[in-house]
């Protein structure tokens, strides 16, 4: 093996008892047109988190902590979702600027999707959280948005490298 890099991932055909937030994550992420959903999900006190990375059209990506594994995006797993999808359109590209921090879009759009991801986290249970990440007229620029369930804490929006939080 050499130094620095890392192995390849394990290929699966299944993730066990996340199938249904793989299922979960890709539905959004063709829902809502979104570019990638990424959820943590708590597995209890015993168990190390999972994360589960699902791009749109590409591999996905679980780290049980202990290993990373990847399942082709199209596997047909035996699995509902974890919940239902969200409610979600949608958006155009939202056109973003970084020395302002603005985000301009149809109206209403941000807090549209800003809803759907903060559904998309109380989905995954009481200590879940979910990222989304969705396309900006300029490409270098993608606008993410992440939240914790619950609703106790504020919905993070991230324009490059700079957050801001929404009340």
């Amino acid at each position: 093996m050499v130094e620095g890099v890392d192995p390849p991932a394990e290929v699966v055909t299944s993730v066990g008892e996340l199938d249904s937030v793989v299922v979960l994550l890709r539905d959004f992420v063709h829902t809502s047109g979104a570019l990638r959903a990424v959820a943590a999900i708590d597995r209890g006190p015993d168990r190390q988190p999972a994360v589960v990375d699902c791009e749109r059209f590409m591999p996905v990506a679980v780290d049980l902590g202990d290993r990373i594994v990847q399942l082709s995006h199209a596997a047909e797993l035996d699995a509902d979702p974890a919940a239902q999808v969200p409610h979600v359109h949608q958006q155009p590209p939202f056109d973003v600027d970084l020395d302002s921090g603005s985000v301009t879009g149809a109206i209403g759009g941000l807090e549209h999707l800003a809803h759907a991801v903060r559904a998309l986290a109380d989905a995954l249970g009481e200590n879940g959280v979910a990222a989304a990440t969705f396309e900006t007229t300029n490409p270098e620029i993608p606008l993410a948005l992440s939240a914790r369930a619950g609703g106790t804490e504020p919905l993070v929006v991230t324009l490059g490298d700079d957050a801001f939080e929404l009340p």
